[in-house]
Formats: structure tokens, C-alpha cells, sequence
């Protein structure tokens, strides 16, 4: 039986300015239920840990990790899932552009018998042209690219079951991609639309590397499409060269003529090293995970932290 009826898993990363406003708006939601609020430290340069703590002090509903480096947001939130005691889990970021009272609604339908209820974001306020074209790029390639349905225009902001939760803590893979393992999982789930705020206070963490790193985390973890891409290359290069066999050897021996200079030569040859290169870089990533996985290292390292085991 779970000790709580609700844990909320909230991630921070320099969220200093934040982390007071979310635990009032939280404290405000989650009136009459049964809750814990897990805030994950992932290595912050700020004093974050310090509000946290401050706030551990004076309310028994807040427990805290904090790792001894920046290990990244999936696995702070991976960290999270895997000490929640709640017989539903809240995903949630620090930043407040997810406004806690929309769980109220996800509690409600997650009720109903629904084991995940994802929020789906309408308009995303406050963030950069560039964040939200390559953001729907990229949502709409990994639906294209996989056969797992990932739905379009959410995030990581979601309610589900401890059960769901317990499955998502038992998969072993090192490079996280949580809402695609979600929606691997199946079940039961459907979504309430929101209209997300700009963040309150601070700039993001999830800088542009972060972001294509998350990127090719979604997309080698449940695509074979890439590492199949290079297979239709190397076919479709074999073709090109055939086809330019032949027609050196049809301008040699029937029309007599040859090919003079060394421009196409050198087009050519840039083209098939190029292409090599690009595919020798898609083995490389999944090999790359492939020996992440063998390593066997811890996930993430604990510094300190008030939740017992």
C-alpha cells in the first residue's frame, strides 16, 4: 500500500528564484491530499539545495536528492520516480512554466482508470521561434521514425500510477528518454491541454547541445531508422558508382571519349567520403550506447539526501 496518495517529482537545476514560488502554489494544489514533493538537485551552481533544505525544515512533505554532479534532467527525474511513495506520481520542472494547479484535472482523470494522463500544450509562451519549430520537428520525426505513438506538443509534465512508475524505475537503459518510455509502456493513457507560462524567474538549463543530445537519445532508443539509413546510403552509392562504371567504360570503348579534368573526380570523391563519415557517425552512437549499457555504472551519485532507504 503507498504512503502517500500523491509524490511530486521536481527536478531543479539553478532553480533558486523558483523553488519557494512552486512549493507555495504546490502547498496551495495539494490541500487535503495526501502528498510528498521530491525536489532532485542536479548538481546546481546556485543556492538551490540551500532552499531546499530551508523548506525540508519547516514542512515534513519535502525530501530532497542531491547528486554530486550534473547528471542531466532524465536521470534527476529517473532519480525521483525511483524513491516516490505515492500511489500516483506528478513529473513537474521547477521552472513553473507548468502551473501546478492543472493537477487537480490530470488527479481526476488518472482516477477515472487512465495510468498516465499527460499534459499537451496548446501554446508554449515565452520561448524562442527557434525552440518551438525544432521542438515540432523533432516530435513529428520521432512519430514518423518509430511505431511507438509519442504524442505531439508535451513534455514531461504527467501524472501516472505507482505502476507505471515501478516499470519505468526497472528499465535499465543509461540514456534516458522518459516520455518515450512512457508511451512504450502502453496502458491506458489520454491528456488535458494547458497553455504554458514563460518561465518565472532565471533562464533555462536546457541549453541547444542539450537539446540535440536529448534528441539523438529519443531517436536511438526507439528508431532503427537511422542505423537502416546507412544500409539504403551504402546501396544507393554502390548504384551510383555502377551506373558511372558503365558510363566510363560506354565513353571509352563505344563513343571514344574520355573524361577530361578533375572536377567531377573530386566531386565524387568528396561525396562518398562525406557519406562515409556520416554513417561511420550513426554506428558511433549506437555503439556509443551500446557501451554505456556494458559500463554498468551507477545512474547517478548521491551527495546527501533526507529520504531513507
Amino acid at each position: 500500500m503507498s504512503k502517500y496518495e500523491l509524490t511530486i517529482v521536481a527536478p531543479v537545476f539553478n532553480e533558486e528564484a523558483n523553488i519557494k514560488f512552486l512549493y507555495d502554489r504546490l502547498t496551495e494544489t495539494l490541500k487535503g491530499v495526501s502528498h510528498e514533493i521530491i525536489f532532485i538537485n542536479d548538481g546546481s551552481s546556485d543556492q538551490s539545495i540551500v532552499q531546499v533544505k530551508q523548506l525540508a525544515k519547516v514542512s515534513s512533505h519535502i525530501k530532497y536528492i542531491s547528486f554530486s554532479r550534473n547528471f542531466g534532467h532524465q536521470i534527476a527525474v529517473f532519480a525521483g520516480l525511483q524513491k516516490s511513495q505515492g500511489e500516483y506520481v506528478v513529473i513537474i520542472d521547477a521552472d513553473l512554466q507548468d502551473p501546478p494547479e492543472l493537477i487537480h484535472e490530470m488527479l481526476v482523470k488518472v482516477k477515472q482508470g487512465f495510468e498516465v494522463v499527460y499534459a499537451k500544450r496548446l501554446n508554449r509562451k515565452g520561448e524562442s521561434f527557434f525552440k518551438k519549430i525544432t521542438a515540432n520537428i523533432f516530435y513529428r520525426m520521432m512519430r514518423a521514425m518509430t511505431s511507438i505513438n509519442i504524442p505531439l506538443d508535451t513534455g514531461d509534465f504527467r501524472i501516472m500510477t505507482q505502476r507505471v512508475c515501478k516499470i519505468v524505475s526497472s528499465m535499465p537503459e543509461k540514456n534516458k528518454f522518459l516520455r518515450g518510455q512512457i508511451s512504450w509502456i502502453g496502458f491506458k493513457q489520454t491528456f488535458v491541454e494547458y497553455e504554458r507560462d514563460p518561465r518565472l524567474y532565471g533562464e533555462t538549463g536546457y541549453t541547444f547541445k542539450k537539446m540535440l543530445n536529448f534528441a539523438i537519445d529519443g531517436i536511438t532508443a526507439f528508431s532503427q531508422f537511422p542505423i537502416r539509413l546507412v544500409t539504403y546510403i551504402g546501396l544507393s552509392m554502390g548504384a551510383f558508382s555502377l551506373v558511372g562504371l558503365f558510363y566510363a567504360l560506354y565513353s571509352k570503348f563505344i563513343i571514344g571519349e574520355t573524361v577530361k579534368g578533375w572536377t567531377s573526380i573530386f566531386i565524387l570523391f568528396t561525396l562518398i567520403g562525406g557519406t562515409q563519415l556520416f554513417c561511420l557517425g550513426i554506428i558511433g552512437e549506437y555503439i556509443s550506447r551500446i557501451m554505456n549499457n556494458v559500463l554498468h555504472r551507477p545512474d547517478y551519485l548521491v551527495d546527501e539526501t533526507n529520504i531513507e532507504d
